[in-house]
């Protein structure tokens, strides 16, 4: 008879009681796991591995995290101890083709060396049950978690600017500022202005590029309002001297929107500035732009070419960095290595690599080579600035780059180097016009011999506010404004297909309604101005004496539609009116 057979008829004795019984079954069970702990240690011989029993081992919170416990029950092993440039590997399964993966991995990770031990089945079980005991950690939220529920509480309300006030006096503090973010959220607003004044707290939104005065608060709230701001945003609370940077993540049940908030001291307290960074920008596409006729046909030829510089000019707010978002989604492929220098990060970009200026210094330290052939460490200053993080991008193999901005020498000079050894380069630079990039670029000490083959489109912009298709109406111009549009269309150069018909002109206005918050605007759209080099242009810049004036009629002369001109057609076309276009243009 065998010994189950066995263990099994005196189990069923008559003879025995329930609690010599359950002793009985204690007993085997022990039996039974010696039993298997021996196979498993004569298996570990065989193979000429270690063998360990985990049961009652002390194995440490570290060493047992330096796994996972979702790997550990794949690979059926978990690390048991951790001693110097040592871990110690337990596993049931020596032969697993999963194995030398998972120590590859763990070796790199921790630059240890691996020891391997066998254990049986009961051992492991007994080792993953020590995982439920980790403390758990608590996941990083950077910002604030703020329940969809709470944003839809007051979107609604908030639509009317005149109900805050009311609102705000009957709810705790922080629903004032729920409703504040939701009434920005809900007028798609891109900044939300908080101003400490004598009298009380001015609340503006900047709607469609246009600040709008939307509620005044009680003096006495602002040392509430700037503390939380400050403390969901990261600040130090207790300066109020100096200016501070800080961001805050709302996180909504329809996806995440980032703030980015900045405070400056004033005389009667702090001024914030929220700047909402609301999804959207990153997923606009080339066509969506607004370029339209010639300029665009340009644009897209020079940015498909494989090497040179596209320039887009503007003044801060003009949708600069929006409209390289669009060509980056535009050239973005599988095939196509892009890298982007910015400042900051605005829009995460998918299948492209972006990496955000420092402009904070650290301690550094550089290695120097003295005359007499001695090597020593020398202690410095470094930051991570558009020069030296341009510099390192070119290490990465990149086909497309993209700076945020182009603001010295060095920069340029490396932007330069970048597009001339075959790399497409894209940036922006501070100008008024198109005209005026090319002699911005030589103020700053550009060589001209260099920029001239290293350039092949500028793109000046502005963003005009469209109008609310709600309330769209015929617009009726006075005479000498007629008269002025009629004398800037009949400029537009013959040999570009952008044509208007002077004899039948017709423009619309908004007369404001509800859905654009009485406004007469809802949306905004770019108007444009570009010219790519051709060989008079590159003529004058290699006589390194450039003026605006110059380029501006060397650009006319090869078919430039001017910014007033795009925008006055987009009025034609009753996008935009006639007003808005001269307000942001002339």
């Amino acid at each position: 008879m065998d010994n189950d057979n066995q263990n099994q008829s005196v189990k069923n004795s008559p003879f025995l009681s329930n609690d010599t019984e359950e002793k009985f079954e204690e007993k085997m069970g022990e039996i039974q796991i010696k039993e298997k702990e021996s196979l498993v240690r004569r298996k570990a011989e065989d193979e000429g591995i270690n063998y360990i029993n985990l049961v009652g081992f002390p194995i440490g919170p570290e060493t047992l995290s330096i796994i996972t416990k979702e790997e550990a029950l794949k690979h059926h092993s978990v690390c048991f101890l951790k001693s110097g440039k040592e871990i110690r590997l337990a596993m049931i399964d020596s032969n697993s083709p999963d194995l030398p993966e998972l120590m590859e991995k763990i070796s790199e990770k921790f630059q240890s060396h691996i020891g391997l031990y066998l254990i049986s089945d009961h051992s492991f079980d007994e080792a993953m049950k020590l995982y439920e005991r980790l403390p758990k950690i608590k996941k990083e939220v950077k910002g604030i978690e703020i329940a969809q529920e709470a944003i839809d509480k007051f979107k609604h309300e908030a639509v009317d600017f005149s109900e805050l006030v009311a609102k705000i006096h009957k709810v705790p503090l922080t629903e004032t500022l729920n409703i504040i973010i939701a009434g920005a959220l809900n007028a798609k607003s891109s900044d939300l202005h908080i101003e400490a004044e004598e009298a009380g707290i001015k609340v503006r939104y900047r709607i469609d590029g246009v600040l709008q005065n939307v509620t005044e608060l009680p003096a006495d709230m602002w040392k509430r309002i700037i503390s939380r701001i400050k403390l969901l945003s990261g600040m130090k609370i207790n300066i109020t001297t100096a200016p501070q940077d800080g961001r805050i993540t709302l996180f909504l049940k329809e996806g995440k929107v980032d703030v980015r908030v900045s405070t400056i001291p004033t005389s009667y307290g702090e001024s914030v500035v929220m700047r909402l960074l609301i999804q959207g920008a990153e997923n606009l596409s080339f066509h969506e732009l607004g370029l339209r006729g010639e300029a665009y046909k340009r644009l897209e030829k020079e940015i498909t070419r494989p090497n040179g510089m596209v320039i887009t000019s503007g003044p801060t707010g003009s949708g600069k960095t929006t409209a390289l978002y669009a060509v980056l989604n535009k050239l973005n492929s599988t095939e196509t290595k892009i890298i982007t220098l910015e400042d900051p990060i605005e829009y995460q970009l998918t299948g492209i690599n972006q990496s955000q200026v420092e402009h904070e210094e650290d301690e550094g330290e550089s290695q120097v080579v003295t005359s007499e052939g001695k090597t020593t460490v020398k202690k410095g200053r470094r930051r991570y600035t558009y020069a030296n993080g341009l510099k390192s991008i070119l290490r990465q193999d990149p086909d497309i780059i993209m700076v945020g901005e182009i603001r010295d020498l060095e920069t340029v000079e490396i932007a330069i180097q970048a597009a001339l050894t075959g790399h497409l380069v894209l940036s922006t630079i501070h100008s008024n016009d198109a005209a005026g990039v090319i002699p911005r670029f030589l103020a700053m000490g550009t060589k001209p011999f260099l920029l001239a083959p290293a350039l092949n489109a500028v793109m000046a912009q502005r963003l005009v506010r469209k109008i609310c298709s709600d309330c769209k109406t015929e617009d009726h111009l006075d005479e000498e404004t007629l008269q002025r549009v009629k004398k800037i269309l009949s400029e537009i150069p013959k040999s570009s297909s952008e044509q208007a018909d002077l004899s039948n002109l017709k423009f619309f206005r908004g007369e404001g309604c509800d859905k654009c918050g009485k406004t007469g605007f809802k949306g905004r759209i770019g108007i444009f101005e570009v010219f790519t080099m051709n060989a008079e242009i590159e003529k004058i810049i290699l006589s390194g004496q450039v003026s605006e004036y110059q380029m501006k009629d060397v650009a006319l002369k090869s078919g430039m539609v001017t910014m007033v001109q795009d925008g006055l057609l987009k009025a034609l076309d009753g996008i935009t009116s006639v007003s808005e276009v001269f307000r942001v243009s002339e």
